[in-house]
């Protein structure tokens, strides 16, 4: 008697693991396709793994994803300006695109300052005050991207980066925007 009310006990937690799994992926799954309806630019596959990743989404609510994907783009800001230092060390680089790395170095340093922000914002549930710091990240990424384009022959070598930026900025106004309707 005791060994089936054990086994009933564990079958118990692992449907109800099972559940919470299957609930946590279905709004990671609705948000993401939302957020590409929402912005035709974003990326369904890009949005799903980028929330998967991160280990709380998966009994997040709506409004912890929001907050998941602010630490998430200051996540990528940070990573983007640590490379930024590094590639600013090396000396094989022309005054431009010693220049233009600079700039992105201000830009990213900018948009740190805004995501924290943004992060204060949002916790404040000031979803209005939270969007403009997150719609700063997306402008100082794209003037980064930009500024290489400026002169023929030159590559960004952080465009990965700054969309990944972007993308990831982008999903969370989406959530913010879901919010204020909800």
């Amino acid at each position: 008697m005791r060994l089936i009310s054990c086994l009933l006990f564990i079958i118990t937690i692992i449907i109800f693991f099972i559940f919470q799994s299957t609930k946590a992926s279905n709004l990671i799954n609705e948000t993401c396709k939302q957020s590409i309806q929402d912005n035709p630019t974003s990326k369904y596959g890009f949005c799903l793994t980028s929330l998967q990743a991160a280990p709380a989404s998966r009994c997040a609510t709506v409004r912890g994803l929001g907050s998941i994907g602010i630490r998430l783009v200051r996540y990528n800001i940070t990573d983007a300006r640590c490379h930024i230092m590094h590639l600013l060390k090396e000396k094989k680089h022309d005054l431009y695109y010693r220049a233009c790395l600079n700039d992105c170095f201000q830009l990213y340093s900018e948009a740190l300052d805004s995501v924290k922000k943004a992060m204060k914002n949002y916790n404040g549930k000031r979803f209005n005050d939270a969007n403009i710091h997150i719609s700063a990240v997306m402008t100082s990424v794209t003037t980064c991207e930009d500024g290489f384009k400026e002169r023929k022959g030159i590559v960004s070598p952080l465009t990965k980066r700054n969309d990944d930026t972007f993308q990831l900025s982008a999903i969370v106004l989406f959530i913010m925007n879901f919010i204020q309707k909800g």
